[in-house]
């Protein structure tokens, strides 16, 4: 995959592995796009990076997402990559009668219904282009169900699931399909976790984007770091443990809560 001359659209941009998305294939010279709910932090990435374009957008909403397919297609009509890299992750007791129906949604719309919109609304730009890829991001935990995030497991599984399908119905196509299965990534996202994640399961975004990138350069489907295969590897030999050794975290949290 050719990254240099590439235009880049990458939701979830202005923080965590997006922002180092940005970092590094603006050091290859492609043209990036980012994308963001939050403005001041748009603007934030656009101070770090003059040369990148934003739009203030929420995959989660629908209308959102066919703005964003006018406004940038009509600015950029070259894009020939999207990286659906904006997610959620929250520690949820499904327990917990506070939370409402719309609270519970909002992590599947962002994280997997987004993800989906994404692709459907800007594929048929992309099969517009001589060449053409998507990534999509899901994660270690879609191997390993996570009771303490319960939703965001589910949602990541989900992706999962979908990517592997979008690849096999554009086997034939010029678009190339892209998963990114990262592990715990250290960013802003654990930072107001009542328990933090295991240290050992954790990777710094940087080294994750950089092997992502390599691999995307080699046309490899899966992006990934040795320790997702040691998941996969589990998740076939000792399910059960993989499960009982997820479920500590949710324990703690009950514990602390009581």
């Amino acid at each position: 995959m050719d990254l240099k001359n590439s235009t880049i659209l990458i939701t979830g941009g202005s923080s965590g592995i997006g922002l180092e998305f940005v970092r590094q294939l603006t050091t290859l010279g492609a043209k990036i796009i980012i994308t963001g709910r939050n403005q001041e932090a748009l603007k934030t990435a656009k101070n770090m990076f003059p040369g990148i374009a934003t739009f203030q957008s929420d995959v989660s909403n629908p209308e959102d997402i066919k703005q964003l397919y006018n406004a940038v297609t009509a600015q950029y009509p070259e894009l020939n990559i999207i990286i659906n890299n904006a997610g959620l992750m929250r520690l949820i007791d499904l327990q917990d009668n506070s939370l409402s129906i719309e609270n519970i949604n909002y992590e599947v719309a962002t994280n997997l219904t987004g993800t989906i919109q994404m692709v459907h609304q800007f594929l048929p730009h992309l099969a517009k282009q001589q060449s053409a890829a998507i990534v999509n991001v899901s994660s270690g935990i879609a191997f390993m169900p996570y009771s303490i995030a319960p939703i965001y497991s589910a949602t990541k599984a989900g992706v999962r699931a979908y990517t592997q399908a979008l690849r096999l119905q554009l086997e034939d196509s010029h678009i190339k399909v892209f998963e990114m299965i990262p592990p715990g990534v250290n960013t802003n996202l654990q930072k107001d976790w009542s328990v933090q994640p295991n240290p050992g399961m954790m990777m710094n975004a940087d080294k994750m984007v950089s092997i992502s990138i390599k691999k995307m350069l080699r046309d490899k489907p899966e992006l990934k770091p040795a320790l997702i295969n040691v998941i996969q590897l589990l998740s076939r030999l000792v399910p059960s443990l993989l499960l009982k050794f997820g479920h500590g975290e949710f324990k703690k949290m009950k514990q602390r809560s009581n």
